[in-house]
């Protein structure tokens, strides 16, 4: 979520900008959902952390990715998927974090990932991984009329390296604006 933040180009910028209503970005690039130093946690590399109580009427938030694709080492996935989010998606620390934002009254919208384009990316490998993720949240989010998930499955045609950053794993602007209409469309209706 935090990639092209501050330049008017990132996703938080494109929904301010759709809707014509302000946008508070607190996310943070490098940002986990599992993270326990308590002052860079604090300072918004803990994604709950990014969360501030207030009178919103919605929020957006994303996160997992980092856990995976970093936190893993290609070995312990499953173990880091079951503390982030359990398979019916009603426990786990995504699940939490959710609950907390709903008791705000709330709606919420979780966005999920870009997929690779298939060619040249180092998370291609966390493709199976990825899928699970967003098949919890999904089930989270179906448990909840608040909760809303935003997939990004079908975003990028296999073999267009135009939705990707350099990297090949963060949104490109073209990808951040799209991902920016979908979230929008969502709130709008």
């Amino acid at each position: 979520m935090a990639w092209h933040a501050g330049r008017d180009q990132g996703i938080a910028d494109g929904v301010e900008q759709i809707l014509n209503e302000p946008v508070i970005d607190r996310s943070v690039v490098g940002a986990r959902v599992l993270y326990h130093l308590p002052v860079t946690g604090a300072m918004g590399l803990n994604i709950s952390k990014q969360y501030a109580r207030g009178n919103w009427d919605w929020i957006i938030v994303n996160g997992g990715g980092n856990d995976l694709w970093l936190g893993c080492g290609c070995s312990r996935c499953d173990g880091k998927m079951q503390r982030m989010i359990g398979p019916n998606g009603k426990e786990g620390e995504i699940a939490r974090m959710v609950q907390m934002m709903r008791q705000s009254g709330a709606q919420v919208i979780y966005v999920g990932y870009l997929r690779s384009p298939g060619v040249g990316s180092i998370i291609e490998h966390c493709r199976d991984e990825g899928n699970e993720l967003e098949r919890r949240i999904s089930r989270m989010a179906k448990a909840d009329s608040g909760v809303h998930f935003v997939s990004l499955q079908d975003l990028v045609p296999y073999g267009d390296r135009s939705f990707h950053s350099g990297d090949r794993i963060h949104p490109s602007k073209k990808a951040s604006k799209a991902i920016a209409e979908r979230i929008a469309r969502i709130i709008d209706r």
